[in-house]
């Protein structure tokens, strides 16, 4: 299955396992069910002389109005508006206040109304709603105390206690089991949506093993459109391939050279990624890395990077020597690379559904053919990595070269090593004869090492003088 496949599956796999649809507050049925418990309180109320029979208007009102917000929320299409919500509820509040006051703040239906609004407003808005609504019920107050007066009822009937109570327990708890099953359908979903975000983790991890890093990340963080789309650039080209490797696939089976080259990919592309290159390709036993993009230090920077990458991967390729040895491998495997420093064009090639992030240009063409031209554990670079890298890298001329696209004769150097590692200040020796090989980098010796190796030395030396 290819990556686009594979995608797809995921994506298909995880639209599958949607996260249920969240219930919407019932504003619509709690608002019915609050005016039913009101129009039953005035109800009974009247029926035992508690309120004046007038106040049968309140019960027609009272079966309407929820009705009418409900139609015209849906005539704005606002019905799902948080404002809009909040502002009849602010509304609700204003009504209950002037209800207060036609009641006469007859104590039980009074507390009970008062404990319908407040956990509405709560619910629907928290404490801002809850502040609006409360200002809202007092202006109502004041307002109906302006046009009706003020007038205390007796002490509430226990009839009218009994339905007032009634209908607000029916309205908290319907209103209470909707509000739980939101929050019951928002933790499925926090739960699912955890999940597809870790499913989301591992597949663009492992999509990642596809691209360098680098790329990788410009595209996830959305720093770069996956587009074919290309542009020039002043990059660092590598390309380095193994001696002996041909003579080597002769020697071993599929395989164990399978395991040696995949060893062998993985010690140098950690090296690569350390200087911070952008490793384009593997082709058989061939990298193709550069510097410069998407990340650029500067010409000069992104040189020496280069450079010093190729000369820590010719110094781990003896370490690598000496383990594969130690395997039976008899072939000794060899690296050869070459650097080219120049413009090229950058960016995605290919189709709009299959694409390659790559470079292509004469700089690509001669550092390929400087990384033919070497010999083994050599390192040739152009003219133009030469002039950036002098300073600080130890070069020997090797001439001139004739390569297809040049009109003239291209001048070619050898990198030996960075001025600061060579004479007395060098911190790395080596040696290789029949029976004997030896790597030693000081500077990666640590402290708490030194003993064991300098015994080691020692014991080796031993050896030596008695073999005598």
């Amino acid at each position: 299955m290819n990556v686009a496949a594979l995608t797809n599956t995921k994506i298909k796999h995880a639209e599958a396992r949607k996260p249920a649809a969240i219930p919407p507050m019932p504003d619509y049925n709690a608002r019915v069910l609050g005016y039913l418990a009101g129009a039953a309180t005035f109800i009974s109320g009247i029926l035992e002389g508690h309120f004046d029979s007038y106040l049968i208007w309140f019960v027609p009102a009272a079966m309407l109005w929820p009705h009418f917000v409900y139609f015209v929320g849906r005539y704005f299409r606002r019905r799902n508006d948080p404002a809009f919500r909040q502002r009849i509820l602010v509304i609700d509040a204003f009504i209950v206040g002037c209800t207060f006051v036609v009641l006469g703040f007859s104590l039980t239906p009074t507390l009970f109304m008062m404990l319908m609004l407040h956990f509405s407003l709560i619910i629907v808005g928290g404490m801002k709603s809850w502040l609006f609504g409360t200002l809202a019920c007092l202006f109502g107050i004041i307002s109906a105390s302006i046009v009706y007066g003020i007038e205390l009822a007796d002490v509430t009937p226990v009839p009218v206690s009994v339905v007032s109570g009634l209908g607000t327990a029916i309205y908290v708890c319907v209103t209470a089991f909707y509000t739980h099953q939101q929050a019951r359908a928002l933790v499925q979903a926090k739960y699912q949506i955890q999940f597809q975000r870790e499913q989301s983790i591992a597949l663009s991890h492992k999509l990642a093993k596809y691209l360098s890093p680098q790329v990788w990340q410009s595209i996830f963080t959305g720093e770069r459109d996956v587009r074919l789309e290309t542009q020039r650039k002043k990059l660092a080209v590598f390309f380095s391939d193994i001696q002996g490797f041909t003579d080597l696939a002769e020697e071993l089976e599929p395989e164990s050279l399978t395991e040696i080259l995949n060893n062998y990919f993985n010690e140098m592309s950690q090296i690569a990624l350390k200087y911070g290159g952008t490793i384009d390709k593997f082709v058989g036993d061939s990298i193709m890395i550069f510097f410069g993009d998407p990340t650029s230090r500067g010409p000069k920077q992104d040189t020496l990077a280069c450079v010093g990458m190729a000369i820590e991967m010719r110094k781990h390729m003896k370490i690598l020597r000496q383990k594969w040895k130690s395997q039976g491998i008899r072939t000794p495997l060899q690296i050869r690379m070459g650097i080219s420093t120049g413009y090229c064009t950058v960016g995605n090639f290919g189709a709009e559904n299959r694409m390659d992030y790559t470079i292509i240009g004469k700089e690509v063409n001669l550092a390929s053919r400087l990384e033919s031209l070497s010999e083994s554990g050599e390192i040739l670079v152009s003219y133009e990595t030469f002039s950036l890298i002098k300073d600080t890298i130890m070069c020997r001329d090797k001439g001139e070269i004739t390569v297809k696209g040049f009109a003239k004769p291209v001048p070619i150097y050898q990198i030996i090593d960075f001025r600061r590692d060579i004479g007395g200040n060098q911190s790395f020796m080596e040696h290789e004869k029949e029976g004997f090989a030896m790597y030693l980098d000081t500077d990666k010796v640590h402290t708490q090492d030194r003993e064991t190796v300098i015994l080691a030395l020692e014991n080796a030396a031993q050896k030596l003088k008695q073999a005598d």
